[in-house]
């Protein structure tokens, strides 16, 4: 196999890798041959996780994790450092959470909620994860962000501007880590088919409004994501940082359009 499209041989940290897009990410970098470690904070759906993994030869460690925790990003952090020798090539940080309310009604504890599961826990991993990354010669460090980043969404303002930091994030780290072979990308997809998203998808006018403004006019599935994700992981994407790449279905790009009635 061509090694520009291979990951063998290289070690990866998922965070919320037991569902929905983490889930799908893992399936992905693991079927390039890499090894894995992913956390959670559901007991139950890791094991389950890792169960399938196993039945597939899939090279998949776990442990239960709230990232929203400083010192359970620091155990998290000695753990994976202890599994792969101090050496990290990947850091994909997707966990993220969603309260949808008017700005008006938004409290302390959603504020809070959102920074420290969005944002702070990203941060702090990156920051974590430097020594391992750089170790490791040839680092890749992706953020799961979102459409929100990019464009307005009703009813998120917190999230979103969680979402828009990571963006920034992601530019800051790719020119200031560069000199030590570390490439920071940010993914923002649009809604995917996963839990998090069932409340808003379930609304039938909500999920109307929202196709008709998607040129693709449809929700994306997870592998949808995921596939970006693993190839800019690659040595194939080498030249590839500091970029935010929308996986939307061309929601973030559309512009006026006017139908003719016939």
């Amino acid at each position: 196999m061509d090694k520009r499209w291979s990951l063998q041989g290289m070690a990866a940290l998922v965070t919320g890798g037991a569902s929905g897009i983490g889930h799908a990410i893992v399936d992905e970098l693991a079927g390039f041959g890499a090894r894995i470690h992913v956390c959670d904070i559901s007991e139950i759906l890791l094991n389950q996780s890792l169960n399938e993994w196993e039945k597939k030869g899939f090279q998949v460690s776990g442990s239960i994790c709230d990232v929203s925790s400083r010192p359970a990003r620091e155990t998290l952090m000695q753990t994976v450092s202890m599994m792969f020798d101090g050496k990290l090539n990947i850091l994909v940080n997707n966990v993220g959470g969603l309260r949808t309310k008017p700005t008006t009604e938004y409290l302390a504890d959603d504020f809070s909620f959102h920074i420290s599961t969005n944002l702070e826990s990203a941060y702090h991993l990156s920051q974590l994860s430097h020594p391992l990354l750089k170790a490791s010669g040839f680092g890749s460090i992706v953020f799961i962000s979102s459409v929100g980043g990019v464009v307005s969404m009703e009813g998120g303002s917190i999230y979103c501007l969680t979402k828009g930091a990571i963006n920034q994030l992601a530019r800051n780290l790719a020119c200031e880590w560069a000199r030590d072979n570390i490439r920071a990308n940010a993914v923002a997809p649009n809604f995917i088919q996963t839990a998090m998203a069932q409340p808003l998808l379930g609304n039938a006018g909500y999920k109307k409004s929202l196709f008709n403004r998607t040129p693709l006019g449809r929700a994306g599935e997870p592998k949808e994501v995921a596939s970006l994700v693993a190839f800019l992981c690659l040595p194939a994407a080498s030249y590839i940082t500091g970029q935010t790449i929308c996986v939307d279905g061309g929601l973030t790009v559309n512009g006026l359009s006017y139908q003719q009635q016939a």
